[in-house]
């Protein structure tokens, strides 16, 4: 019998056992026995981790292994943070972001859209932006690692002057003829007093004696951001919503739609101008004066409510325009709880200043009305009290017809449209006007830690409208993002159900949503993730520049990115599913 030897390797065989998969890892020895191939077990190597079985397998096919600190090392300063930067240029890359800024490649336009990815991923000021991202690969990807905060002003500079075009591009996008466009207005705070637009107005920050500015959000149904105006921080509300309509007809071309606006910003005086534009409608929603007025005439009947939470009506004060009651019995019983703990908070505290005027230890009429100045400032209640200063003494008693009146309302909103009822319906009239929600959506995002658009510290004009008009391109771009990685986040998949939900019920998540919520996790086990932890995640990628142990400076480098685990990997992959 004629034997000779030959190779050992490894074999690994694969069986399926009751819906369980069992691999098994064998060495193996091929031999030629009589001009025939055999092979013999030599042993069974499935008792060892994974990562050993294929450093034996590669080793016996040859394969010369050594440590990975004597193959190659990590150049002085090589590590970069790399995987959060790739997921945001990966997501700019899919909504065309370069060309929408600007046609023409530049330094301004690789400027811009470098301020926009280090918005979302570490907003801060512009030469704390220069210090933080050359720690990371934005600089060379996008070759602005000699910029510094002089030229991202000379940057935004250049975008102001290019907002309209800009503005004009993402209209076209994302705005329809006959379609809905959201518009909402709100305020940020300056650090500073020199900016012409900065000015004491209706504070929405709760920052007091900090001077504002306003500006106003347009965005679509869905809450994508078109275009933003801003004005100087004593602007009212109405004075910013009939340029709305100018520029969508005139700068975008969109002859016929539906603009949706608060009550606060569509008045009577407003409305009474947009009725005298062709092609224009709009859904506003009525002040609490004009609601009581219709219940003292009979016109809104309590009882009406009684078996549906809407119900539609015209009135001969308001022509032409279809209006919704609306009860949400919920939001009722929240607002007389808020009212009572108020009315209660206020009434202790006015209870302890007649105490002390009782007892002499406060007197005289200035003196006492401004103690109580400062309660009925702290818990505004004040309408709900009448007082009785005097030099010594001091009463009050709580004026029980204002607070029934008040509490006539609770829960009660009337939606108001031009748009006659074949082209939307009630319940549609109030799902539109909830859309408004959408833009608070985006102001919130604008405000905390997500874009942080405040405080304010530009001293220029035009550096603050850049500054505003930066935060709103990184929320287009973030309001993407969101919309792509909704299965790893907190957030609510199921969008369609917001399309057929009761109108005017208060909005309530769904169960999946409110699963991971209570539990912290995914379906797969997995943590659930805010925008912040999951870009965390993310960052965890490195890339890092090497050469080969022992080589001189001079020889050339390579750069190797660390592998991203199973999460990574489909957080970017979903980035790639994003569509204009």
């Amino acid at each position: 019998m004629s034997r000779r030897g030959g190779a050992t390797h490894v074999v690994t065989t694969t069986r399926k056992y009751k819906n369980k998969v069992y691999r098994t890892h064998l060495l193996r020895r091929s031999y030629r026995e009589d001009g025939k191939v055999k092979n013999e077990t030599v042993g069974n190597l499935s008792h060892l981790p994974d990562p050993v079985i294929d450093v034996v397998r590669r080793a016996l096919k040859g394969e010369s292994l050594v440590p990975a600190d004597r193959a190659f090392e990590i150049v002085e300063g090589g590590s970069r943070f790399h995987g959060h930067v790739d997921a945001v240029l990966t997501a700019m890359k899919r909504l065309d972001l370069p060309s929408l800024i600007a046609s023409r490649a530049s330094r301004q336009r690789d400027l811009v859209m470098a301020m926009v990815a280090a918005r979302i991923l570490e907003p801060q000021s512009k030469l704390a932006t220069t210090r933080w991202w050359s720690d990371t690969t934005l600089t060379e990807l996008l070759d602005v690692g000699d910029a510094d905060e002089d030229d991202l002003y000379e940057a935004m500079d250049w975008l102001v002057d290019r907002q309209p075009h800009i503005e004009k591009k993402l209209a076209a996008r994302h705005l329809d003829e006959n379609g809905l466009a959201l518009y909402d207005l709100t305020s940020s705070y300056f650090e500073g007093v020199t900016c012409p637009l900065a000015a004491f107005g209706h504070n929405r920050d709760g920052k007091k004696g900090k001077l504002q500015v306003n500006y106003g959000l347009l965005t679509n149904r869905q809450g994508i951001p078109v275009s933003v105006s801003v004005f100087e921080g004593n602007t009212g509300d109405p004075k910013t919503l009939l340029p709305q309509f100018d520029k969508v007809r005139e700068k975008f071309g969109i002859g016929r739609f539906v603009l949706v606006g608060d009550r606060g910003m569509l008045t009577q005086k407003q409305v009474d101008v947009v009725q005298e534009m062709d092609g224009i409608d709009w859904i506003g929603a009525l002040r609490p004066e004009a609601i009581r007025k219709l219940i003292e005439m009979g016109t809104i009947q309590m009882g009406l409510f009684d078996e549906r939470n809407l119900f539609e009506f015209i009135h001969p004060d308001f022509p032409g325009e279809r209006l919704v009651a609306c009860r949400n019995h919920e939001l009722a019983h929240r607002r007389a709880f808020k009212r009572q703990s108020l009315l209660d908070a206020t009434a202790g505290e006015l209870d302890k200043v007649r105490g002390m005027v009782a007892r002499g230890r406060l007197r005289g009429q200035d003196k006492i009305g401004v103690r109580v100045g400062k309660v009925l400032n702290k818990y505004r209640m004040g309408k709900h009290f009448e007082l009785d200063i005097r030099g010594d003494a001091f009463d009050f008693h709580i004026i029980e017809d204002k607070v029934t009146a008040e509490a006539a309302l609770d829960g009660i909103y009337v939606i108001r449209t031009s748009l006659p009822a074949a082209r939307m319906d009630a319940a549609d009239t109030v799902r539109s006007y909830k859309l408004l929600s959408q833009a608070e959506r985006a102001f919130r995002s604008f405000k905390t830690v997500d874009l942080m658009v405040r405080p304010i510290r530009h001293r220029l004009e035009d550096r603050v409208r850049a500054h505003i008009f930066l935060c709103m391109l990184t929320y287009y771009v973030l309001w993407h993002m969101v919309e792509a990685w909704r299965p790893l986040l907190f957030a609510d998949e199921d969008q369609e159900a917001k399309a057929v939900r009761d109108p005017v019920a208060p909005a309530k998540r769904s169960e999946a949503a409110m699963r991971k919520v209570h539990t912290k996790r995914l379906d797969d086990g997995s943590p659930a993730h805010s925008v912040r932890t999951l870009l965390g995640h993310l960052a965890a990628i490195v890339r890092n520049t090497c050469r080969c142990c022992g080589a001189e400076r001079s020889e050339a480098t390579f750069d190797m990115d660390t592998t991203p685990d199973a999460k990574q990997k489909e957080a970017l992959e979903l980035l790639k599913t994003i569509r204009m």
